[in-house]
């Protein structure tokens, strides 16, 4: 089977908050500090990056309001795992691709996500029931 260009970027975790206590667990598995914090507004989120050796991460998100996407997953499911992020090098070619083959995509152009990224994110109905966020990477600031 051929591979497809595409890696995994990260995953998202949902946390209530991104205090000190959230990050025990990653200190555990020898993560020596707390990640850069960065808000997206858009998303009404805070984002910490936990990075891996294969250039893949652990996102941790808190929401910054009562009415984002991740407090409204903390209220029905709790903390967890919220979604699996994909890179792919050209995300409008691969969002136009899908939509021909009928996946439902939750925005119709892509948005600003961390780290200056532009992303889109695949509805779960599509996926069989996991939240995938497409990620192209855009020039580090």
């Amino acid at each position: 089977m051929k591979s497809v260009e595409i890696e995994i970027d990260h995953i998202g975790i949902a946390v209530p908050s991104l205090d000190a206590d959230s990050y025990t667990f990653w200190k555990a598995l020898g993560f020596q500090a707390s990640p850069k914090i960065e808000t997206v507004s858009d998303q009404k989120v805070k984002v910490g990056m936990l990075p891996l050796v294969n250039d893949a991460q652990i996102e941790l998100l808190e929401p910054t309001s009562p009415d984002s996407p991740v407090a409204k997953f903390l209220a029905k499911k709790g903390p967890g795992i919220h979604h699996i992020c994909l890179r792919v090098k050209d995300i409008r070619a691969v969002m136009a691709k899908l939509k021909d083959q009928g996946v439902k995509l939750i925005y119709d152009e892509p948005v600003k996500g961390a780290h200056n990224c532009l992303v889109t994110f695949v509805h779960p109905s599509s996926t069989g029931g996991v939240l995938v966020e497409l990620s192209q990477p855009g020039e580090r600031k």
